[in-house]
């Protein structure tokens, strides 16, 4: 993965299996995914995928959301504490290396920022 396309996450806390998975899930939580989803999505094998994905499903951030026949997909559950701070974390990296409000306003003129 190229340094750009990392997220703000994974460029704090590391690009661990279990870190790719969480990362996927906060990015993409208004879906649900089958573990081969997630699999093929994050590019980590499989082997991999399965060594970590008791430790995630055991945290309870991810929950089932739906059932196919004997696919259960699953999706981040933002209820959850531990997740909420995640989601509450990212969005904080995300405003921390965006430029403050301050330096906006300081680039605009003084004669319109009375308007």
């Amino acid at each position: 993965m190229d340094e750009n396309e990392k997220s703000m996450l994974l460029k704090c806390l590391g690009e661990s299996a279990e870190m790719r998975i969480i990362d996927f899930l906060l990015e993409n939580r208004i879906f649900d995914y089958s573990k081969k989803q997630l699999i093929e999505f994050t590019g980590i094998s499989r082997a991999t995928f399965f060594a970590h994905w008791k430790n995630i499903e055991g945290s309870g951030i991810v929950k089932i959301n739906r059932q196919f026949g004997k696919a259960k997909l699953y999706k981040l559950d933002e209820k959850n504490p531990a997740a909420m701070h995640l989601i509450q974390l990212e969005l904080a990296l995300i405003e921390g290396s965006v430029p403050i409000k301050r330096e906006v306003e300081s680039m605009v003129p003084r004669s319109q920022k009375s308007k």
